[in-house]
């Protein structure tokens, strides 16, 4: 028997999966995964006057930024380079790669390098955008780094994230010990520059 035309095409409103992907329904669950981490719209929450933390921008999403006065964004991801702002005055990126697993802990050196370069931009008027996949763990502690940067008590820091952003996670377990190894060494770092 010949398939005919209507039954090769897919039904309105549904996915077709490749077969390569397999019919058990993984295959749509990661069709669904890179649509929500490459196709969806920025998401952030303005935490500070000057600070947003969020998820990754596509190249559409830097006017949205520059209409806010972002003037750098720190991007935390291994995975995913900054994408190019294609403005003729690109707004500054920081790439800041690192991961989000228990196994392998933040580093501090480049929440020391995004928190300077962050300082540097807002005591200039800029503001700042800190971003991860999800602005849930990276991006939230390389927000916090700037804001105890700034002066604030690491723990303050993490409130006032929480309470700016919800799905913001900065107890995680894996993450809140790395905050406070930064205000550690920050505080440490200005105290022996006095």
């Amino acid at each position: 028997m010949t398939p005919s035309a209507a039954d090769a095409a897919p039904p309105p409103n549904t996915t077709e999966v490749p077969s390569y992907l397999g019919e058990d329904g993984w295959g749509l669950l990661y069709l669904n995964f890179l649509r929500i981490c490459y196709d969806s719209p920025m998401n952030f929450s303005p935490i500070t006057d000057d600070l947003f933390i969020g998820t990754t921008p596509h190249k559409k999403d830097y006017e949205t930024l520059r209409d806010l006065g972002v003037r750098l964004v720190l991007n935390m991801r291994f995975e995913r380079m900054p994408h190019r702002d294609p403005h003729p005055t690109p707004i500054q990126r920081l790439w800041l790669p690192t991961f989000d697993t228990p196994l392998i802990p933040i580093p501090i050196k480049p929440l020391l390098r995004g928190a300077k370069a962050a300082l540097e931009t807002i005591q200039n008027g800029g503001k700042v955008f800190a971003h991860c996949a999800y602005g849930a763990h990276r991006g939230v502690t390389m927000g916090a780094a700037v804001l105890i940067a700034q002066g604030m008590n690491p723990f303050e820091a993490m409130e006032l994230i929480k309470s700016k952003r919800p799905q913001a996670d900065p107890d995680a377990y894996y993450i809140r010990p790395r905050i406070l190894k930064f205000a550690r060494e920050w505080a440490e770092s200005n105290d022996s520059r006095r």
